[in-house]
């Protein structure tokens, strides 16, 4: 800067002194609050930004959480609903209603497909640890290869719950064209209520 505009800036800050220390402290203070107030609020605010960041991840993770337990649960009381309606529409309700289920039923079904009775034999067994009795069944008919056949497809797909543990099939006494079934089978029915 030249003498005259030293001179000048001189005579400026001397005639409007006030005016001057007040805009050299505003830009002091303003310094200052910088420095010590907004600077530390900014980096407040990026921790603020990133906790909150930190936080709706876990809340995300949480609420996948929660999905899938409500789903776990949803589907076991699901699974519970469909077990009680087996237990109360599919199977026997007692011993009784297991030998009535397999007794008249199988014997129908024999007849149906043809089959002469030989023996049969009713067996329950209780499983240790379950609520449930297994009646063990013990069949042995006589009869074609065609009606074994189908009197097995009508087991199978009759709607009682009998299920085919073993079977046996052996020809008859020299010349007879029969073939003798042997059949282990079982069905269950609750001895106790859970």
């Amino acid at each position: 800067m030249s003498e005259a505009g030293q001179s000048l800036v001189q005579r400026v800050v001397a005639e409007h002194r006030r005016v001057v220390y007040a805009l050299a402290a505003g830009v002091i203070i303003n310094i200052l609050v910088f420095a010590f107030l907004v600077y530390p609020m900014r980096s407040d605010v990026a921790n603020v930004e990133q906790r909150t960041r930190g936080a709706e991840a876990g809340l995300a993770a949480a609420q996948d959480e929660f999905a899938r337990a409500d789903g776990a649960l949803t589907g076991k009381d699901r699974a519970l609903k469909e077990l009680d309606t087996f237990y109360s529409s599919v199977l026997a309700k007692d011993l009784t209603g297991a030998r009535r289920l397999t007794f008249a039923r199988l014997a129908q079904l024999a007849a149906k497909s043809s089959l002469d009775f030989e023996r049969r034999r009713y067996e329950p067994v209780v499983e240790r640890g379950s609520n449930l009795t297994r009646l063990k069944v013990s069949m042995e008919l006589l009869g074609s290869y065609a009606d074994v056949r189908d009197f097995i497809h009508e087991i199978e797909s009759s709607p009682e719950f009998v299920v085919i543990d073993d079977i046996g099939l052996a020809e008859g006494s020299q010349g007879d064209p029969m073939l003798r079934l042997t059949l282990q089978l079982s069905t269950y029915f609750r001895t106790s209520e859970p």
